[in-house]
């Protein structure tokens, strides 16, 4: 399997093919349900998690709307404190702009803490073009990254595994990547992470540059904040002399005020903690104190095509707790591969047509890999109407035509017109009760939607003429 998601075929075709793995429905089942029943308890303690949701909501509100003064006053607050900022308006160029950063140190390989923003960009894959070895050390993405596999889940990326499919990954690929898994390792967690610790600790104590993202920015003083759970995070953000974060414009927050909401509903949305075990923060550069060169890389890649939405620019209020995963139906089944995208579930399913836009047939399926029945909604802890920006784009995609499309439209037409005439409605109604005999059960050429459901059986008169007959 290949570890981009180039190449993937449309929702429904990926969705299909996953259906059919029992062994990736079973992973997936035991994983969601147990996550989203832990985070039901963890927001039940909070007697104000409404209140706290609703400031959610406000504070990233403000903040898209006045998001240029904001950056702004970012890149003068991190270039104060001794960082330097760049600009990157799409992909590619935050891949230039991170591969010249790293081929100026003279280093051939960098450390990673998880970022979702270099795996939309595809940084990896750049890095290695140019010679250069990346290596993730958040456990779950080493995972992934040994398994030459894909994320399939915003915050356990190899949730579509279990402990029996890892130990094998361990024993199979830890010693081509450099120290290898013991002999006798087992499929339990705790000797699972210990090889991975031991592992790791050699890139940490080797690297000297890191790269990151960031869950949020403080404009107020340039502060960069990443939250995880594990600690290597913390490794990565501190040891290397060379630190390189690229972060999406959206994650700016205005001030540490607006900071302590996040804190206290992304750990229990995400993770159902209380409180993450690691939150690392860090301001420009230190002397003798972290890394001594600091660069911010802000991404761009279609983040103000949306935001010039308004009704879809409420996905960049999105904090990558991933929620919206663990409540969804259709993610359930069909598991994070099939959306073809970094961004998996319902949020993906309307964040990334607008990031890449809906030119294609995968980006343009993903607004129908829903059932719309607004459980994402009711657990997005910045209240994220998912299904609300769904319907939205399902017009924006219905607009641009195509078969089944002008199909619908004509049908509509053609009943708005009958509609609008009685006595046409009225002999059709009369012509339908006397062919009933020769109706279909399905009406052709929409076997897509009637495979699974056949059309009512035509009374032998219309209520109209029963009407007439009886009541006059």
């Amino acid at each position: 399997m290949s570890g981009t998601f180039l190449g993937m075929p449309a929702f429904p075709a990926a969705a299909r093919a996953a259906l059919r793995d029992e062994t990736l429905r079973a992973n997936l089942r035991r994983a969601t349900h147990t996550i989203r029943d832990k985070r039901a308890r963890a927001v039940a303690e909070l007697a104000d998690w409404a209140e706290l949701r609703e400031a959610g909501r406000r504070i990233k509100d403000h903040t898209l709307r006045h998001l240029d003064t904001h950056l702004l006053r970012l890149e003068e607050e991190v270039t104060a404190a001794g960082g330097t900022v760049h600009w990157a308006a799409d992909a590619d160029e935050a891949n230039r702009i991170v591969t010249g950063l790293v081929k100026a140190t003279g280093e051939r390989e960098v450390v990673k803490v998880k970022s979702m923003a270099t795996q939309e960009t595809g940084l990896n894959e750049a890095l290695q073009a140019e010679g250069i070895a990346a290596y993730e050390t958040d456990l779950a993405e080493l995972i992934v990254q040994l398994g030459d596999d894909r994320p399939s889940h915003i915050l356990v990326p190899a949730i579509h595994r279990n402990r029996g499919e890892i130990r094998d990954v361990f024993a199979r690929e830890m010693g081509r990547w450099g120290r290898p898994a013991p002999d006798d390792l087992t499929d339990t967690p705790a000797d699972l992470a210990e090889a991975a610790r031991l592992h790791l600790r050699e890139k940490f104590l080797r690297a000297r540059v890191g790269i990151s993202g960031a869950n949020f920015m403080v404009a107020e003083t340039g502060t960069l904040v990443v939250l995880e759970s594990e600690g290597n995070g913390r490794m990565c953000l501190t040891l290397p002399e060379t630190l390189i974060s690229v972060v999406g414009i959206e994650k700016v927050v205005p001030t540490w005020r607006d900071l302590e909401v996040f804190l206290q509903t992304l750990p229990r949305s995400s993770t159902a903690e209380r409180m993450n075990p690691y939150t690392t923060t860090w301001t420009g550069t230190t002397d003798g104190d972290g890394p001594r060169a600091f660069h911010l890389v802000l991404l761009d890649n279609g983040r103000t095509d949306a935001l010039a939405d308004e009704v879809g620019r409420q996905a960049l209020r999105c904090i990558r707790c991933s929620a919206c995963l663990n409540v969804c139906p259709v993610y359930e089944r069909a598991g994070g591969h099939a959306y073809g995208s970094v961004y998996p579930g319902p949020i993906g399913a309307i964040l990334t047509p607008q990031l890449r836009g809906t030119a294609s047939e995968i980006d343009a399926s993903l607004p129908y890999a829903s059932s719309l029945c607004g459980a994402c909604y009711e657990v997005c802890p910045v209240a994220i109407d998912i299904p609300e920006v769904l319907v939205h784009l399902r017009e924006e995609v219905a607009a641009r035509g195509g078969r089944g499309h002008r199909l619908e439209k004509a049908a509509v037409r053609a009943a708005g017109w009958l509609l609008d005439h009685p006595g046409a409605l009225a002999a059709g109604e009369r012509l339908a009760a006397r062919t009933r005999a020769l109706h279909p059960s399905r009406p052709p050429g929409a076997s897509a939607w009637t495979d699974g459901r056949e059309l009512p059986r035509v009374p032998e008169e219309s209520f109209r003429d029963w009407w007439r007959r009886n009541r006059t």
